[in-house]
């Protein structure tokens, strides 16, 4: 928001929070509600609530809300979760129509529809919780080569139709030695309304705009390739063409067992994609929003070494103020799971980097000012 002071989200020098080992100390840590373990290991949950929760949005996010929606339905069998994984767009469309009780989505509202979101919350307005680190894969499928590193703009130059052979001569430049075939490249793009997309697009813009010149939106704005709907869907469009290349949140590039390019950072490395490298490009993420509202901005650009750039982080997007009363102890209990360090330490396991401890707490009282 114009004019709010940012806050840095982890000290200087502090170390990579989000780590898979530290997920699996936080996993042994439980919840702060020092109730018993529920069977299976988990923490349970502070409250348990009945009634029907629906929710639908980002896809990236998918994996994540099944597991959490299991695990806590588990536990509180009188609460029934529905989440469709819809994308993003239509996810805060949903909640800004009242046919959503919150909303998953990749990126942070518009402007335009800041407001109109606000209205569904009588008394309060619409705030963001970022639950998931979901880094995104530049996933391909070429045959013969098992290694692929790419520099900003070089993907940029993919994506906009201007490198069209892998043999040419700026993928050659990345990937000194390597060989590569003359074949066609074959772009995959979202054709969905996605947070995705959105963060992809915009990661592309910050790092690379001689090269990538549609901006930044939900919606694919450059022209040719092949859309897909859903992460699972350019997943399985890029494992089924030769040549193909895509992008898509890591948990889903990892369940398609599809190889995964290292992308060039702002120290001028070639980074792989691990919870690790993820983890401190998150770490220079910043809270642009206030109060209760945790909206983060990416640095990606980030010069930290070993940093992997090409990160989102997604959010549920709910009522600070004004859920319906028979509605708002199954969502302020739901998402406190979500945000709690039982419900963090299971995303390590799908392919996601769990939130930075000092985030997860201010995530988690957050949720529990809702009212």
């Amino acid at each position: 928001m114009k004019g709010t002071p940012q806050v840095k989200l982890q000290r200087p020098g502090y170390a990579a929070g989000i780590a898979l080992t530290a997920a699996l100390a936080l996993a042994a840590c439980g919840s702060d509600n020092n109730e018993s373990p529920a069977a299976g290991g988990s923490a349970a949950p502070a409250n348990c609530a009945s009634g029907t929760i629906n929710a639908q949005g980002s896809s990236a996010q998918k994996n994540a809300m099944d597991e959490w929606i299991k695990a806590y339905q588990q536990q509180c069998p009188d609460v029934k979760i529905n989440y469709e994984p819809s994308g993003s767009g239509a996810g805060i469309q949903a909640f800004i129509a009242g046919t959503a009780d919150f909303a998953g989505s990749d990126s942070a509202l518009k402007e335009e529809e800041q407001p109109q979101a606000d209205a569904k919350c009588p008394g309060g307005a619409a705030i963001h919780l970022p639950m998931v680190t979901g880094p995104i894969a530049v996933v391909y499928n070429v045959s013969g080569v098992d290694s692929l590193q790419l520099k900003p703009a070089t993907i940029a130059g993919i994506f906009a139709g201007t490198i069209t052979k892998w043999d040419a001569a700026e993928i050659k430049a990345d990937n000194p030695g390597a060989t590569l075939p003359s074949s066609t490249i074959q772009t995959v793009h979202r054709s969905d309304s996605s947070g995705t997309t959105d963060n992809f697009t915009n990661f592309l813009s910050k790092t690379a705009e001689a090269q990538w010149t549609f901006g930044k939106a939900k919606e694919w704005a450059a022209p040719g390739g092949t859309g897909a709907k859903g992460s699972d869907g350019v997943a399985s469009a890029v494992k089924g063409a030769d040549g193909a290349i895509g992008y898509v949140e890591l948990s889903f590039a990892e369940n398609a067992q599809l190889k995964m390019a290292k992308v060039g950072n702002g120290a001028g490395e070639f980074a792989e994609l691990t919870a690790e490298n993820a983890a401190k490009t998150v770490a220079s993420a910043e809270i642009t929003g206030k109060d209760a509202d945790l909206k983060l901005a990416i640095d990606y650009n980030t010069k930290e070494a070993g940093a992997y750039p090409l990160v989102l982080v997604t959010y549920e997007i709910a009522c600070s103020k004004g859920t319906p009363a028979d509605k708002l102890a199954a969502v302020k209990g739901f998402l406190s799971y979500a945000a709690s360090t039982a419900g963090q330490a299971e995303l390590a396991e799908l392919g996601y980097a769990p939130l930075a401890e000092e985030v997860r707490a201010k995530v988690e009282a957050s949720v529990q000012t809702m009212s």
